[in-house]
């Protein structure tokens, strides 16, 4: 990952993880998710980063989404 980058959400859940990064994808936040979940399983945590200088607009859209 490259630097400057910080992690704002984390789930189990990949689709709701998946919401969450589109709707700021949807409100112009570049984010990115990360699988980190081991086969065959689904044992893990699904992650989304987001660049520092959106890190407070990220994370104002996934409290007012209540996401």
């Amino acid at each position: 990952m490259e630097k400057d980058w910080s992690k704002i959400y984390y789930s189990t859940d990949f689709f709701k993880t998946e919401i969450v990064r589109q709707v700021l994808l949807d409100n112009g936040v570049e984010a990115v998710l990360i699988d980190k979940r081991g086969f065959p399983y689904n044992i893990g945590q699904v992650e989304i980063f987001v660049h520092h200088d959106n890190f407070s607009h990220a994370t104002e859209l996934i409290l007012s989404n209540d996401l």
